[in-house]
């Protein structure tokens, strides 16, 4: 049997260099591949691959990727707070007992992300 390990969602710019430069300001360690014609934005173990896509149209929509992390109030707080451009919805409390809030960046693609509630005690 073979051991799926991770998964890297490719997301559709317009612009790779600005791509670049958001995820930047989200926190992620970004790299270009030699020609620049494609890049990855790492942060711990996950990775977005950017991918030029000439004629995208964000207002269409772009792609989709769920980010499970430690803290979804902290994460959504530190993106409020950048000068990335893109759209922060602060997490809600959900029926699934977590707290999900969402990040649409400037080419349409929605980075949804979610931590545990807070159990009571």
């Amino acid at each position: 049997m073979v051991t799926a390990r991770r998964i890297a969602p490719i997301l559709p710019v317009r612009d790779l260099l600005a791509a670049m430069e958001h995820y930047r300001t989200l926190g992620f360690e970004v790299a270009a591949y030699d020609d620049a014609s494609y890049a990855v934005a790492q942060r711990d173990d996950v990775e977005l691959h950017l991918s030029p896509t000439p004629g995208h149209d964000p207002g269409t929509g772009g792609s989709a990727a769920y980010l499970h992390v430690d803290d979804a109030g902290a994460l959504a707080a530190a993106w409020e707070a950048s000068s990335s451009g893109g759209t922060t919805q602060p997490p809600v409390a959900t029926d699934h007992g977590l707290l999900e809030g969402a990040h649409t960046d400037l080419d349409g693609n929605l980075i949804r992300f979610a931590s545990p509630l807070p159990t009571p005690e």
